[in-house]
């Protein structure tokens, strides 16, 4: 009976022990949260796409509270009225950022290539990628799987089915990222909306040489350099055979556009161009 009693009283003694022990670990290591981080959460629409940068929306609240400034920490998908509401939270001075929209900078497709070969494998664009050029012969051009509208959690990118390309809404982007950085042959970038979301940029992302790029493509970026000559901001550069216009120095004014010879330099949400008028035309209105 006394054996029973005495391991009865050694187990007890052990509990409490570790019990002990375990409560003053715990009180040496314990992390305590900041309360703000759970407000400024609050405030983040909750996607968690990623789009920031971080894991999602409370890793990206952490961020801000523990940085104590709105300096590169922006939530895409909330934009400058989310930045606004956690900088009067926080008592910070609320960052600005240009809008901005993901372009895809490839006009090949069905509509503008001959398609000299079908694929069959793996409806995997990273597969395809590592397998496979494109149908149009292209080995920098879209190969149309459609991977950047599965990772979309807006819905704003659709296969057209006509040309085969990815088509991005602008309404319903939020310039999350999350496509770019899918994309396999990075055909996908964020560019600035622009004022009154024109812009102007080289939907071409093929490096070969001229003559080969024009032989794949209609619509390839030659490498010519004619846009770089007549650009009078020096937003455009040519590299790799490669012409790209730096929307940051781009003043929109579109004269790249008529310059270039084989229709790669793209103009979106412009009013149609004024047609000029001839000579006989001229003096017909006159008269």
């Amino acid at each position: 009976m006394s054996i029973i009693i005495y391991s009865v009283l050694v187990l007890v003694l052990t509990g409490v022990i570790s019990a002990v022990i375990l409560y003053f670990v715990a009180q040496k290591f314990r992390i305590v949260e900041d309360p703000r981080i759970d407000l400024v959460a609050e405030k983040l629409p909750g996607a968690n796409c990623g789009g920031c940068g971080y894991a999602g929306c409370r890793s990206l609240a952490e961020a801000i509270v523990k940085a104590g400034s709105l300096e590169g920490l922006r939530c895409p998908v909330g934009g400058e009225k989310i930045s606004s509401e956690i900088a009067e939270l926080l008592g910070l001075e609320a960052s600005t950022a240009e809008p901005q929209i993901a372009v895809v900078r490839c006009n090949g497709g069905r509509l503008n290539t001959t398609s000299k070969v079908m694929y069959e494998g793996v409806q995997d664009c990273l597969y395809a990628h590592l397998n496979f050029s494109s149908e149009g012969g292209c080995p920098n051009g879209c190969l149309g799987l459609g991977n950047c509208v599965g990772v979309c959690a807006f819905d704003a990118i659709k296969m057209d089915p006509k040309s085969g390309l990815p088509v991005v809404d602008e309404e319903k982007c939020v310039a999350c990222g999350l496509c770019v950085k899918t994309c396999p042959r990075h055909i996908i970038e964020l560019r600035n909306k622009g004022i009154k979301n024109r812009r102007v940029f080289v939907s071409c992302v093929n490096i070969e040489k001229g003559a080969l790029a024009k032989k794949n493509c209609n619509v390839a970026c030659i490498g010519c350099g004619k846009c770089e000559k007549v650009c009078e901001f020096d937003a455009i550069k040519i590299e790799n055979n490669l012409a790209y216009i730096d929307f940051n120095k781009c003043k929109l004014c579109r004269k790249c556009v008529q310059e270039c010879p084989t229709g790669a330099i793209l103009e979106i949400n412009f009013p149609p161009r004024k047609e000029k008028l001839t000579i006989d035309q001229t003096q017909s209105i006159q008269n």
